[in-house]
């Protein structure tokens, strides 16, 4: 059997990107034929993406992109926090934005349809799947395209807000986007928040109210004020501005001349089901397996 040496693995990881040990079991299969190595890696990297994509991608990151009017942010996940700190997807995440804003796709299937140097953005994705051998997809997106400007703001990789607004001072933008960072509002004002959140803040509060011994005129008004209280919690007009919590983010922009048309806010992994792991469960049910062997 051919020896398998530091140098042939290199030369194959330089052909195919692949990780050191996976280009070196591919040699060992291929007893040093570099070839078969090669058209091994390809089979086992492709098997790898099919058994990534029934894996939970909770972690990832937010990336944003604005040029010429346009602009566009959106969610990648992967699996793990590790993966996020990778150029290469970080690399992904920043094209998927670009291309977002730029091509005005209908949705993420059309999206993951654009070529990308002579792919679609969906095999690139893929193909960084079996490098690195870790699931990832493309959650969402929302682009904007409109005659008032725009402006991003990034909190590390894990908060994104896009802000569109009309206004002299672009300082104000930044600030109303660092804000929504940081408050999180779930709607631009208090007649726009889902009713859905507000039924369930209805519901939450009758069960305390009611709780009370009061008579039920009172706890009406104890049901609607604590809905009223929520809705200027989460309404970003009604919230204490941060910089200066003695007005309201709405007094703010009066006193500066700004409009805020609308805004978007990503939170990575929101809404989305982490798989919670057993671990001495699972090292059981490899041992049990073994003895079964």
């Amino acid at each position: 059997m051919a020896a398998i040496t530091a140098a042939m693995v290199g030369e194959l990881r330089a052909k195919t990107d692949a990780p050191m040990m996976e280009c070196k079991k591919a040699l060992t299969e291929a007893e040093g034929d570099m070839a078969r190595a090669e058209e091994i890696l390809r089979v086992k990297l492709g098997s790898k993406a099919s058994k990534a994509a029934s894996r939970i991608t909770a972690e990832g990151v937010v990336a944003a992109y604005i040029a010429g009017g346009v602009g566009a942010i959106v969610e990648v996940n992967c699996e793990t926090d590790f993966v996020t700190k990778n150029d290469e997807f970080i690399a992904l995440a920043n094209t998927t934005a670009k291309l977002a804003a730029e091509k005005n796709p209908a949705d993420v299937a059309a999206l993951s349809a654009l070529p990308v140097d002579g792919k679609t953005l969906d095999e690139v994705r893929a193909a960084l799947v079996g490098k690195i051998g870790e699931n990832m997809s493309i959650r969402r997106f929302k682009r904007y395209e409109s005659g008032s400007k725009l402006v991003s703001y990034l909190h590390g990789t894990r908060i994104g807000v896009l802000v569109e607004y009309d206004g002299a001072d672009e300082q104000v933008g930044k600030d109303v986007a660092m804000h929504i960072a940081a408050m999180k509002p779930v709607a631009l004002s208090a007649n726009e928040v889902p009713a859905e959140l507000i039924e369930k803040e209805r519901s939450i509060a009758a069960q305390k109210a009611s709780e009370s011994g009061k008579p039920a005129d009172i706890v009406a008004k104890m049901v609607e004020g604590s809905v009223q209280k929520y809705l200027k919690e989460v309404s970003l007009l009604n919230q204490p501005f941060v910089k200066n919590d003695k007005q309201t983010v709405e007094q703010m922009l009066k006193a500066t001349n700004t409009t805020v048309k609308s805004f978007t806010m990503f939170v990575v992994g929101e809404g989305i089901e982490k798989k919670q792991d057993d671990f001495a469960a699972e090292v059981a049910a490899q041992v049990a397996a073994a003895k079964q062997a």
